[in-house]
């Protein structure tokens, strides 16, 4: 599954609500060519991780557009952008998906 994804920027964000981050990577989707790589259950809490790939600049687009959907509904806990992820990164990031 990892391959599909080679070459492409990852952007994470976590949110408090798993409903909320449903919202968000909707707006996400229809803001910019990514493609949703994952959407994960936060352990001890009712939120959730969701990881999507694309361009950089498409990655950016998108996460300005999730987190603005999620403002003011839930805590928004973390984001990021990875442009490049390395091979580890990479593994480390396929380990997650589905656990």
């Amino acid at each position: 599954m990892a391959e599909q994804y080679a070459g492409m920027a990852i952007g994470v964000f976590e949110l408090e609500s798993e409903c909320i981050c449903f919202v968000a990577l909707d707006a996400a989707a229809k803001a910019a060519d990514v493609k949703i790589q994952a959407v994960e259950r936060n352990r001890l809490g009712a939120g959730a991780c969701v990881k999507m790939r694309g361009t950089v600049s498409n990655v950016k687009a998108a996460m300005e557009a999730a987190l603005d959907a999620a403002a003011g509904r839930t805590k928004i806990v973390s984001h990021t952008v990875i442009a490049s992820p390395a091979e580890d990164t990479e593994t480390a990031i396929a380990m997650t998906i589905g656990k």
